[in-house]
């Protein structure tokens, strides 16, 4: 999907992936962070967002929470992560980045809300009353006020199944005032998600409906009296799209794959974002007529659709841009991807193979590197990371 652009835009970051993965200095079944085009695309990302007033929290889920990349984040001005869920919130928390939004899109479970109320977020998402409840008698146990955002919902408004919830936005001025007479919360603002979606038809982000309930649900706020609420908008966030958030009413922005280049949008256009992701293994056996590649982390974000994977399958000392990409049979979405395959012609076990795709890594079994020093001559690998963002297990001596 991204190979083609990646290939294009970054070709030095597949060339080193190459080179250290031959090395042995890159495992298989491996996510591949360029950390230095990362730190250019948040830059850019928070240059725009401060024209604008606008307040960067980083999602890094899809990136396997890697500690590397959060901490050239928090130096380059991006120092709040969004919890997708608690683990995710506590994942970003331990590699260096405060928390800046948790309980959207999953909410705190009843008997995590401490773990969650310990993190002090800065703003906590309540689906209900309920759960308002919750975070405020943890809030209040440590002796703080929790300022809340409350999703919001309208007819017509647009949810991936399994993501509805919220309050009704016909009534959120008095959710507002509820929310104030709840002991040890403050309400701060709304959100919903996704704001943006990428339109296949147009190629372009097209604003959905939750964003424009989300400003007739700050105007209302605002006409009421507030002096301040938060607009919070995820939703295919990259550097192109922030004027229109903030023209919406946006103040808080969620960009996951716009700093690795791999939003929709960057799949069809060259934005200011460059590709900075690569997924690295290597061919494991050859049977018959098929080369078997090590899987574990080809979960492929279907946001595009069902579109096809294709890969460079690189032997030793050959370039990387002297290789033509061949079909990669991907495992079905109902089996543990153990393995790819691709044609086993002029390939030996071994052989690195690089694919260029949408990843979710939190999902997935692949580990993550960040590489610093890519295109430089002398490019490192900074860690290698699980996929929750912790240390892999080294193998004892025996």
């Amino acid at each position: 999907m991204f190979l083609d652009v990646l290939r294009r835009r970054n070709p030095a970051l597949v060339r080193d992936a190459v080179a250290l993965h031959q090395a042995g200095a890159i495992p298989a079944n491996c996510t591949v962070l360029d950390l230095d085009t990362i730190g250019r695309n948040a830059d850019a990302f928070v240059a725009e967002a401060s024209r604008l007033g606008l307040t960067p929290f980083a999602m890094t889920k899809q990136i396997g929470r890697n500690p590397d990349v959060s901490r050239a984040l928090v130096a380059r001005g991006i120092t709040h992560a969004v919890g997708v869920d608690l683990e995710c919130a506590i994942a970003a928390a331990h590699g260096g980045l405060s928390v800046g939004h948790v309980g959207h899109l999953v909410q705190v479970p009843r008997h995590r809300a401490a773990d969650a109320a310990a993190l002090r977020p800065a703003y906590w998402t309540v689906f209900s009353f309920d759960k308002a409840r919750e975070a405020g008698a943890a809030a209040t146990a440590l002796g703080r006020e929790q300022a809340v955002l409350a999703r919001i919902t309208a007819p017509g408004d647009r949810f991936y199944r399994g993501h509805e919830g919220g309050f009704d936005a016909a009534d959120v001025v008095a959710v507002a005032d509820a929310l104030d007479a709840i002991p040890g919360v403050r309400f701060a603002g709304v959100t919903s998600f996704p704001a943006t979606l990428f339109d296949a038809a147009t190629g372009r982000a097209a604003s959905t409906p939750n964003l424009a309930t989300l400003t007739r649900a700050k105007e209302a706020l605002l006409a009421a009296g507030r002096e301040h609420v938060e607009l919070n908008a995820p939703g295919t966030t990259s550097t192109s799209i922030l004027e229109t958030l903030a023209a919406a009413g946006a103040t808080q922005v969620e960009p996951g794959h716009g700093l690795t280049g791999t939003t929709p949008l960057h799949a069809v256009e060259d934005l200011v974002e460059e590709p900075a992701i690569a997924y690295i293994s290597e061919v494991s056996h050859l049977h018959r007529d098929e080369a078997f590649v090590f899987g574990g982390g080809l979960y492929v974000d279907p946001v595009l659709g069902d579109a096809s994977t294709r890969a460079l399958v690189v032997g030793a000392g050959q370039d990387p841009a002297a290789v033509e990409p061949r079909p990669v049979d991907m495992p079905a979405a109902n089996a543990i991807d153990y393995y790819a395959t691709v044609s086993a012609a002029e390939v030996s076990t071994g052989d690195t193979v690089v694919m260029g795709f949408r990843p979710q890594v939190f999902v997935s079994r692949s580990l993550t590197a960040a590489i610093s020093g890519v295109g430089t001559g002398a490019p490192r690998v900074e860690g290698v990371w699980s996929a929750d963002g912790s240390a892999p297990l080294a193998v004892p001596s025996r």
